[in-house]
């Protein structure tokens, strides 16, 4: 029977890490993004996200968004330094021409750092891209 289900593979979606300066704690922070480099808008974007090592696993978050517009993207959270170190993963879910895509993106623990940085399709920043 799950030989019968397709399910079309991801292309042209992103999950990023950019580090930018927030104005109102004087600070530069890690915030993670969902990118839509396609020709087409995102239908119902569903992400659930959570960080996890073999000792510490925190909370899922859960996030929803409408339409995510062709060549955009859109800030899904703030990523805290204490989690860093962790595993992060965010399990993408959408909707595009009637069809459910889902993919789950991983920043392997340590991943998310200055020197991983590189260009993130559609943002004109630099970040680091989850596998």
């Amino acid at each position: 029977m799950r030989k019968d289900i397709n399910i079309p593979e991801v292309k042209d979606v992103y999950v990023a890490a950019v580090k930018e300066f927030n104005e109102a704690h004087r600070t530069y922070d890690w915030n993670a993004y969902i990118i839509n480099d396609s020709e087409q808008p995102l239908e119902l974007v569903l992400i659930v996200s959570n960080g996890y090592n073999e000792k510490k696993t925190t909370s899922q978050m859960r996030h929803k968004l409408q339409i995510l517009p062709a060549k955009s993207f859109a800030k899904i959270e703030f990523i805290e330094d204490s989690v860093l170190e962790l595993t992060n993963e965010f399990a993408v879910t959408y909707f595009l021409d009637g069809k459910m895509f889902e993919k789950k993106f991983i920043f392997p623990g340590g991943s998310i750092k200055d020197k991983n940085k590189g260009p993130v399709p559609s943002m004109l920043k630099e970040g680091v891209l989850a596998s």
